[in-house]
Order: structure tokens, then C-alpha cells, then sequence
């Protein structure tokens, strides 16, 4: 299963992502951030999509659909963590992700390791 993180400007919560990138036994971590989001740490598994939080909803869904469905490989569901950004960076996230389509594991990280919340 792949990780695809949202990372936005709120920085106080890039340390539970940081978590899962670190922790989670996957072979691609897919790791979409604001534009503005400077200075997350990735590793060698990351793949970066930077998106503009100025565009309309629908906008940001469709460039996310156009540049996450070649990264994915086409496994038939991914985990996710929204920890970071905004709602409408969310919206468009999920969004595209089901119009792949793929399902989702909401994953976060706590005192007992990786959880999936739903």
C-alpha cells in the first residue's frame, strides 16, 4: 500500500507526518503540499505534487487526478493522511483520489504506532 500525505503551511502538524513518512513500511509515499509549504523532510521514497491553495476547488481536483495517477500503481487502495492543510485542500485530495479511483485508509500515527481510522 502507498502513503499519500497532505503537508500544508500549518507547520505544528508536519510532525505526525513526518512520523508516518519515517515509520510506515511502503515502497512510494506520495506527498502533496501547498506551494507555500516549505521545508518538509522527504526521503528517497517521496514523490512530490505541489499544488496553489489560490486555485478553485474543482481546478486543484483536476491537476491532482492528472499527476497522481501515473505516480499510484495501481494498487486498489492507499493509506491517507490529511494531519495537515485546510479543508479545501482535503476536498480536492479526496476528491481526486476516489475519481482514480482508489480507496482510502485514513492512517495516523500514535503512542501505539500506525492506526487506520476508519
Amino acid at each position: 500500500m502507498e502513503l499519500v500525505i497532505f503537508v500544508g503551511k500549518d507547520k505544528e502538524n508536519w510532525g505526525q507526518l513526518t512520523a508516518l513518512v519515517n515509520r510506515m513500511d511502503c515502497e512510494k509515499i506520495i506527498v502533496v503540499k501547498n506551494s507555500q509549504a516549505e521545508g518538509f523532510p522527504i526521503n528517497s521514497k517521496c514523490h512530490v505534487i505541489s499544488i496553489e491553495d489560490s486555485l478553485p476547488l474543482v481546478e486543484m481536483k483536476k491537476q491532482l487526478v492528472e499527476e497522481l495517477k501515473p505516480k499510484l500503481s495501481g494498487d486498489f487502495e492507499v493509506a491517507l493522511s490529511l494531519a495537515s492543510g485546510s479543508g479545501k485542500e482535503h476536498m480536492a485530495l479526496l476528491s481526486a483520489l476516489l475519481s482514480v479511483p482508489v480507496g482510502v485508509r485514513l492512517a495516523v500515527y500514535t503512542k501505539q504506532g500506525i492506526v487506520y481510522v476508519n
